[in-house]
């Protein structure tokens, strides 16, 4: 197996809650898993038939380069098979049919916006559309820390996975998708495409819920950052996490997209 084995495991990981998660799950030492992780073990052929099973992918693949194993599991997003006469197919299908092309959208974008559950602080989530017989689909990613410590664990973080599609109607770009790590919400984005030869950066809504016991439904400012085709997902999904407007990372230009207001009595305020 080679080396690349603990940073796919990883990522592919970075799908769940937890690291604790994906072990109760597989039913594998949370001690001897972390040995997997960082490249101190290899599994037995058994534990890795099992944990390809569990990721949904050959056990050879848990062994290639990175990047190729994140365009791969990108393109693996699950998506449950319904029968071709499906009535929510039926209900769709003049969407898909009406829907304008949007190939040029493809690819990664960091998505900036108001956090719903902590007001006051900017979420970054990692975004990735693609095309698949015909229809665009994809993928957000965010995760939250649980603890507000410095030394912040892989169990302190609540992650979540959204999965939908994404139709352009008119001069807009619907985008509806649901948790699927829980299946327990969906959310609404509406972008203003862009009308430049090169797409930077994109304005729109998205509606949903706070992640609070109450279940507050929010409305927040979103922007979407171009990122590429192809890009070091790794070390983008880093990146994603909560925010504080003043952070060095949040430039001026989604600040002001965003609406953030100016400091008074010491916090940013949402205009």
């Amino acid at each position: 197996m080679s080396d690349h084995l603990g940073e796919n495991l990883k990522l592919a990981c970075s799908h769940y809650r937890s690291i604790s998660e994906v072990c109760r799950q597989l039913q594998i030492n949370r001690a001897q898993f972390n040995k997997y992780l960082g490249g101190q073990s290899q599994p037995t052929p058994f534990n890795l038939k099992r944990i390809g099973d569990f990721f949904g992918v050959e056990d050879y693949e848990l062994g290639l380069p990175p990047d190729q194993f994140a365009r791969l599991i990108g393109a693996r997003a699950s998506q449950a098979s319904v029968p071709r006469n499906d009535p929510l197919l039926r209900l769709l299908e003049p969407l898909r049919e009406q829907s304008g092309n949007l190939s040029r959208y493809c690819g990664y974008y960091f998505e900036y916006s108001n956090c719903m559950s902590v007001p006051g602080s900017i979420l970054l989530s990692l975004v990735h559309l693609w095309e698949e017989d015909g229809s665009f689909l994809f993928e957000r990613q965010e995760r939250q820390e649980r603890s507000s410590s410095t030394d912040v664990q892989a169990e302190d973080w609540v992650r979540c996975r959204y999965l939908g599609a994404a139709f352009q109607l008119q001069d807009r770009v619907f985008l509806i998708d649901y948790e699927s790590l829980t299946v327990n919400e969906m959310s609404q984005t509406i972008l203003i495409p862009s009308f430049k030869s090169r797409i930077t950066r994109l304005n729109g809504l998205k509606t949903g819920v706070s992640s609070g016991d109450r279940r507050t439904p929010a409305c927040t400012r979103v922007v979407w950052e171009y990122l590429g085709l192809e890009i070091n997902r790794i070390s983008a999904y880093r990146q994603v996490k909560l925010y504080r407007p003043d952070a060095p990372r949040i430039d001026d230009d989604v600040r002001e997209r965003l609406n953030v207001g100016p400091i008074r009595n010491g916090l940013f305020e949402i205009e």
